[in-house]
């Protein structure tokens, strides 16, 4: 039986896939930064803890604790929507701790026993603002720029340990907490001389013309951790396929 470690489980896409690994069998590990056992079904196949992917010591204590993984899915991340003038370059290093530098250093440390065991996946969750350009998330769309080129290169350089590394890019997904996680850092993003570009962002974005669901991306994170055709990228929901396809 395969065992999967989620991070960003706490709610959104974390969540629907950790559901989605346990109900095909898996042992999963949900890991969250404030652990809540109620949020998944009770089994003696599902383990939640805590991890903070921005602070090595929890890192370290989280797989310590997990053991052998087989597949892990880089999923915790961050949101932001304003505009790059107004935006202080401590958000925008938060943004990069949680969604880039903390991507890399789960990978880093999963890859010693990933490479001894010649074996394991890493699917790394980005977003379909890789696929096409979109005002007033310069700063979020870089972040996840970021993984997409250390993606594709690290997935060559461990090809030769039969290390499979992919990517899982969701489209706009209306039900998540993207702007809710936001929180303060979103407070003063928006000044006036973009307040025209904002609202027409937020009026096109209230009356989509295609949505992605959480359990798409769950599905889209099951075949790129289980896929063996070398396929890098793996779109998910309608519109992130149709960006794809566009491009």
């Amino acid at each position: 039986m395969k065992t999967v470690l989620i991070t960003g489980c706490s709610s959104g896409y974390g969540l629907e896939t950790a559901r989605h690994f346990h109900a095909q069998g898996w042992n999963v590990i949900a890991t969250m930064r404030t652990p809540n056992e109620e949020l998944l079904p009770r089994s003696h196949r599902i383990r939640v803890l805590a991890l903070d992917v921005t602070k090595p010591d929890s890192i370290a204590a989280t797989l310590a604790a997990s053991g052998a993984i087989d597949v892990l899915v880089n999923n915790a991340g961050i949101g932001l929507f304003g505009a790059f003038e107004a935006t202080p370059m401590a958000t925008t290093r938060e943004v990069f701790e949680t969604n880039t530098f903390g991507v890399m250093a789960m990978t880093q440390a999963v890859l010693p026993q990933f490479r001894a065991r010649r074996s394991g996946v890493v699917v790394n969750v980005t977003s379909s603002t890789t696929l096409a350009p979109m005002p007033m998330v310069a700063v979020y769309t870089a972040s996840k720029m970021a993984i997409e080129g250390f993606t594709a290169s690290l997935a060559f350089e461990l090809e030769a340990f039969n290390v499979s590394v992919k990517l899982v890019e969701p489209g706009y997904g209306p039900t998540t907490r993207f702007t809710s996680n936001g929180g303060p850092r979103m407070e003063g993003l928006i000044p006036e001389a973009y307040a025209s570009c904002a609202q027409g962002i937020f009026a096109s974005l209230s009356q989509p013309a295609a949505v992605t669901t959480e359990a798409e991306v769950a599905e889209a994170v099951w075949r790129a951790a289980n896929d063996r055709s070398g396929l890098l990228r793996f779109p998910a929901g309608a519109d992130a396929v149709a960006l794809a396809h566009s491009g």
